[in-house]
């Protein structure tokens, strides 16, 4: 059984390293307990020894006790360079409310508790992460890297976003201008983690996947989590009552009955939806629709299988 953990006290607590630590446990332990169970998270400082290489590094402790070879693992020695990107535009924010049963009742703060899991995640295997946070410019650009000072900074950054929630601004998302600059100033191949609704590109698909193809242009993998509340924005839940929709990044109100524009709506987000998993296979991007109510597994798993096809 997986770890279980009590959301309500750690929320509380406000400890998001601490939460983090604790999904990644849990992860890890129902992982080997399932068919995925081969991935490689059970020793995240050490690496197996290759025959004919020096003996310097030796974990001799480690081999008293499990009969197997295995080099001790620095910081420089990282196999892989991740960097995040969470989209922190206001839509982002929906739904608006307080959930005091767990910390993902909107979408940015399943993105930041996904995030942070994966930062958790990657020092827990010595990867070295860094971490973009952007709405209508970038606001954090950071460099990769895999120390115990470098991942309490980056905890410390995503906890500083968790406290906006409820009081920023309206200011839109430019994903295709972020996409573009983070392509240019990655210059050793990397795994690119996007967190995103891409609510403000739906219009804008051409230039989109332009700034895609620059990624993958220049050898970076990429993994695009479309972050949804899917009861309310995929399946269009409202009851049958008049309601007044505000869209969060222009403020624009507009009265409507959502039975009467339901299949209208449907149609269009699917198309849309359709469009976006579509071209991410023509470019060789996974796509993953990461319903903000499912939890952080399906980021975390995500990853790794993305990690396993890497190397």
């Amino acid at each position: 059984m997986p770890i279980q953990i009590d959301r309500k006290q750690l929320h509380h607590l406000g400890r998001l390293e601490l939460l983090a630590r604790q999904a990644v446990e849990g992860f890890i332990t129902g992982l080997h307990k399932s068919p995925f169970h081969g991935f490689s998270v059970e020793f995240a400082e050490h690496r197996l020894y290759n025959t004919g290489e020096s003996t310097r590094h030796l974990d001799w402790k480690l081999l008293a006790r499990t009969d197997k070879l295995f080099v001790k693992r620095y910081e420089e020695e990282t196999n892989l360079r991740c960097q995040i990107l969470i989209d922190c535009s206001t839509s982002m924010f929906f739904p608006n409310g307080v959930d005091p049963e767990g910390p993902a009742r909107n979408k940015m703060k399943f993105s930041i508790y996904a995030a942070a899991s994966l930062v958790e995640l990657l020092r827990h295997q010595r990867d070295a992460v860094g971490l973009t946070l952007f709405s209508d410019r970038i606001t954090l650009h950071t460099r990769t890297g895999s120390s115990g000072s470098h991942t309490n900074y980056l905890f410390n950054e995503l906890e500083k976003v968790l406290e906006t929630v409820g009081g920023r601004s309206a200011s839109r998302s430019l994903v295709t201008d972020t996409l573009h600059e983070i392509a240019e100033s990655i210059h050793r191949r990397s795994l690119v983690v996007i967190f995103s609704d891409m609510m403000d590109n739906s219009e804008h698909s051409a230039e989109l996947f332009s700034a895609l193809q620059h990624l993958r242009h220049n050898k970076h993998e990429v993994i695009l989590f479309h972050v949804v509340d899917r009861s309310l924005e995929v399946d269009f839940a409202f009851d049958n009552r008049p309601f007044t929709f505000t869209d969060l990044e222009s403020g624009e109100e507009i009265k409507v009955n959502p039975g009467d524009v339901r299949e209208i709506y449907h149609k269009r987000m699917e198309d849309f939806r359709t469009d976006l998993k579509l071209r991410c296979g023509q470019y060789r991007i996974d796509f993953v629709e990461a319903d903000i109510h499912e939890g952080f597994n399906q980021v975390l798993l995500s990853y790794l299988i993305k990690r396993q096809k890497m190397y």
